[in-house]
């Protein structure tokens, strides 16, 4: 085993990513964009927005209906892998685990690429401590978008816990990478302290 770091205090994992409002739902492979089925675009006739777009709404005012929209969404084939991504975050949120695994893993079977869906069910196991399927679901959620930085912050830290500096190394410096130099000072900080570990893993022959 390599040496123990300690990160810097502030060096917490980042947070779920919800999925915002998009021109085409990913999952809708078969749809136009100009002509959508009536099933997939149930309109409001209030504000002229889907189902989804309508919790999505409501989700970021932190209004507690959104759930029932999301649900209401999947029924009427709106969005479906993104309303079940983020009904996810909000059965996350309160505290029902099983349910938040259940609406990611139904979000990845419409649509298996969903970034948001890796990259929050990869969140799920790190705060349950299991890092090795946070890491696979993290490196899916990179290999769909390379550009998306958080998924290498979170990725970095269970390499880390895993003992895998090197790679933990590679990470945070693809991290810094994408983000503003402002917002890579933790970062800084956390590399600085995975060197040291790496090389002190490495003095010791304990290198991977």
């Amino acid at each position: 085993m390599g040496d123990i770091i300690k990160f810097p205090a502030q060096a917490s994992k980042l947070g779920f990513k919800r999925v915002r409002r998009r021109q085409r739902c990913e999952d809708d492979h078969d749809q136009l964009s100009l002509f959508p089925s009536p099933g997939a675009q149930i309109l409001s006739f209030e504000s002229g927005l889907g189902l989804f777009e309508q919790a999505l709404m409501l989700d970021e005012r932190g209004d507690l209906k959104a759930a029932e929209l999301y649900t209401k969404a999947i029924a009427g084939q709106d969005c479906v892998a993104d309303a079940y991504c983020n009904l996810g975050i909000i059965e996350s949120r309160r505290g029902n685990n099983p349910k938040a695994f259940d609406c990611f893993t139904t979000s990845l079977k419409h649509n298996p690429r969903h970034l948001e869906a890796h990259y929050n069910l990869a969140n799920l196991y790190f705060d349950l401590d299991d890092f090795r399927l946070a890491q696979v679901h993290y490196e899916m959620a990179g290999e769909v978008d390379p550009s998306f930085a958080n998924v290498y912050f979170n990725l970095a830290l269970v390499q880390a816990l895993n003992d895998d500096f090197s790679a933990a190394v590679a990470a945070l410096g693809k991290y810094q990478e994408l983000v503003p130099e402002a917002e890579g000072r933790i970062a800084r900080e956390l590399l600085q302290d995975l060197k040291k570990s790496l090389a002190s893993a490495r003095n010791t022959g304990v290198s991977k």
